[in-house]
């Protein structure tokens, strides 16, 4: 190779980390510069080195742009399991996703040492329906292997034209041999806010993802079910189980919904502009009733800010499982190109200076799924601390919510179950629960009301 098409070289690598090398002097400059910002002109040596080995003697003549591609991925798949290069069709499944309809199976996914692991479900979607499961270990595509596939290359097979078939072998905890699974992709339309009344006086609000519109559908369908209870809810149940995240506003508005005053999340980075702190505005929805939130594994990222917030602040009991403890913070960084870049510039913390990455939230009463089979059970799903190479936890985990007890509670499994709400305890356990809970807690709230002023004397029905 010349000497001018290594100096090219040298100069598109030098653009690529974001220096502009426009005369000799920058060369000067990086003499001067301090040594955390100076550029590693070794590795960068070595580096075209490697590249220009490849184009001359690779056994296939391979284009630059893949090689420089498969080079940018790997250096940010290094990184943490949550940053990475999007090209042009990733990046615009991404804005898709965000917006609430794609097409393909309807499963949140993240890889784990070369192969696929399922996040959450989604709502109403084939893979939902057919069975599919957080945790559940993704190792074929049809007939072909994930080992080894990049993550968007296994969304892109996994996606497709509506009613086309796909079988997904997977691997799932406590099955002693793989499970083939056949689905048909459907288009997936992500109701990110589902609602009904549970019965008169207590409402149900489910998230499945936080989207740029979840604070406005969240709003009517309370509004809803207001409507159906024909008056204010007594209190309410939260359900942000299985919910893979999303949009951090998202999250911040419907914590703000629930709250007065106070802060919500605290972002920081290495990069000063990476500093936020989102505050609650005046303004509870639900006029201070009392509220459940319902968390389990696979409750991650913007629903662990939502639960994080509203436990913090004592404005809702949690209840479940320990959450999935993703608690870094994602921005995209557009190329200009169609690309993008998805790199973690921050962590996030809780009202209390809480970090919950690689930990999680702790609910306040510890309950299992009443499918759950034995104590363990919820060891299978996957969790932040099991991915490769995760953030670890800056132990910046602050005061820890104030309780009765110094450890959580955790309610008993049950063994029968009686009464008119039976079919719903088969059906949810925790969600029945949670109603006890809520109902136990409407109560208390109504014994410490202040009483109201007596009739004046004299007065009353005759």
């Amino acid at each position: 190779m010349s000497a001018v098409t290594r100096l090219g070289l040298a100069l598109a690598l030098s653009f690529l980390a974001g220096i502009s090398l426009t005369t000799v002097y920058a060369v000067q400059a990086e003499k001067n510069a301090s040594p955390e910002n100076r550029l590693p002109l070794e590795e960068l040596r070595t580096f075209t080195s490697v590249l220009d080995a490849v184009k001359q003697d690779y056994v296939e003549s391979v284009e630059d742009k893949a090689l420089l591609e498969n080079a940018i991925r790997g250096m940010l798949s290094n990184l943490d399991p949550h940053s990475a290069y999007l090209d042009a069709e990733a990046f615009q499944d991404l804005q898709i996703g965000t917006s609430g309809e794609f097409g393909g199976l309807g499963i949140e996914v993240g890889q784990e040492n070369g192969f696929i692991k399922v996040i959450a479900p989604i709502d109403d979607t084939p893979a939902q329906r057919a069975g599919i499961q957080a945790g559940d270990l993704i190792i074929r595509l049809d007939d072909a292997s994930v080992k080894g596939m990049t993550l968007s290359d296994a969304i892109a097979r996994m996606r497709g034209k509506p009613n086309t078939p796909i079988v997904l072998t997977i691997m799932r905890e406590g099955a002693k041999n793989p499970l083939k699974i056949k689905l048909v992709r459907e288009v997936i339309q992500v109701k990110s806010v589902k609602s009904r009344l549970l019965e008169p006086g207590f409402g149900y609000l489910r998230i499945t993802q936080f989207q740029a519109k979840t604070e406005m559908n969240l709003q009517e369908a309370l509004h809803a079910i207001e409507k159906e209870n024909q008056g204010t809810l007594k209190g309410l149940i939260l359900d942000l189980r299985n919910n893979p995240g999303g949009v951090l506003n998202g999250a911040v508005d419907v914590a703000d919904d629930f709250l007065d005053d106070g802060v919500i999340v605290q972002t920081k980075g290495r990069d000063q502009d990476s500093e936020q702190t989102f505050n609650a505005t005046t303004g509870d929805l639900l006029e201070k009733a009392p509220m459940v939130v319902l968390v389990n594994g696979g409750s991650a990222s913007a629903s662990e800010i939502v639960a994080g917030a509203l436990q913090d602040h004592r404005r809702a009991l949690v209840l479940g499982e320990r959450t999935f403890g993703k608690g870094s913070v994602q921005t995209i960084l557009p190329l200009g190109n169609g690309a993008a870049v998805k790199l973690t510039t921050a962590r996030y913390y809780t009202p209390n200076g809480r970090s919950i990455q690689a930990e999680g939230i702790k609910p306040d009463i510890e309950l299992k799924s009443f499918k759950v089979a034995n104590e363990n059970a919820d060891d299978a799903l996957l969790k932040e601390a099991d991915l490769t190479g995760h953030l670890q936890n800056d132990g910046g985990n602050g005061a820890e919510p104030a309780t009765d007890d110094a450890e959580s509670q955790q309610l008993p499994m049950p063994q029968t179950t009686v009464g008119s709400d039976s079919a719903l305890a088969k059906d949810d356990y925790q969600l029945y629960e949670a109603l006890n809970m809520l109902k136990g807690m409407t109560l208390l709230q109504s014994r410490n009301a202040p009483p109201q002023s007596p009739l004046p004397e004299g007065g009353g029905k005759g």
